[in-house]
Order: structure tokens, then sequence, then C-alpha cells
């Protein structure tokens, strides 16, 4: 799930900056004098974010793919204390 949210995330970033480097008025229409500058640190943090999803995603998949091993009840070894010495 994560990694198809990174994928979506990763084609929405490469649109914003295409977009933002041609014409940065659509993009970022609520600032008075939009800048190219701006484009590039808002491209940097969401390719940023795309790849930690991607990796988390990745991660997640693996331990998920992973056996898992569980002990049974019985056969967990249990300490028995040995009664203290007489005085």
């Amino acid at each position: 799930m994560m990694i198809y949210a990174a994928f979506n995330i990763g084609i929405l970033t490469i649109l914003f900056f295409v977009i933002g480097m041609i014409k940065p008025q659509w993009p970022l229409f609520f600032l008075k004098k939009p800048d190219r500058f701006w484009i590039l640190i808002i491209s940097t943090v969401l390719f940023m974010i795309t790849m930690t999803l991607y990796g988390e995603g990745n991660r997640q998949a693996k331990l998920e793919q992973a056996p898992k091993h569980t002990l049974s009840q019985e056969a967990a070894p249990v300490p028995v204390p040995e009664p203290a010495p007489a005085k």
C-alpha cells in the first residue's frame, strides 16, 4: 500500500516540478511573486517523502514475507529457583 502511495506522490512531484519550472504561477497561485526557487524546495521535500514511503513500504513487505518464528508456551524454558540454604 505504501509503495503505491509512493509512486503516486512521485508522479505528482514530477508533474509539480516540470509545470513549476515552466510556469511557476500555476502551482504557486497563492503567492504574490512565485519563484522557481520555491518550486525546487517543495519538489525536494516531496521527493524525500516519496523515497521514505517507498523504503518503508519495501521494509514492511519484507517483514510480511519473512517466516514467523514463535515459541510455544511448552517449549519456553522456565528457570526454577533453588531453595535457600538453611542457617
